[in-house]
């Protein structure tokens, strides 16, 4: 069944770390994919349903808005990201996070 994927992008690390914690503390979700954007933008993604992930990201999105100095530059959520997208972008369940995937 195809799983939702939200992200988060935010100006320095400070705020993506608070906005990770607090999106798998929010909703039955699984951090996915971390990184680094450009100009010390940073980005997190999570995947799980659509309902979990609007939760986490919305949680995650007052979390790194409420870090001190913390700017949250976007945020998204695809419901249903065709299999194509999947393969071109890090959002995928790998190995590394098959032992924490949420799953109802």
């Amino acid at each position: 069944m195809p799983q939702a994927v939200g992200v988060i992008q935010t100006v320095g690390f400070p705020p993506v770390l608070a906005a990770a914690d607090a999106m798998v503390k929010a909703g039955a979700v699984t951090l996915v994919y971390y990184g680094l954007a450009e100009r010390a933008e940073f980005l997190v993604a999570v995947r799980g349903h659509v309902s979990e992930v609007t939760r986490a990201v919305e949680a995650g999105v007052k979390a790194g808005e409420e870090t001190p100095g913390g700017i949250v530059v976007s945020h998204y959520i695809v419901p249903n990201p065709p299999e194509n997208v999947e393969s071109v972008l890090p959002i995928h369940f790998t190995e590394e996070v098959e032992d924490f995937r949420f799953s109802l």
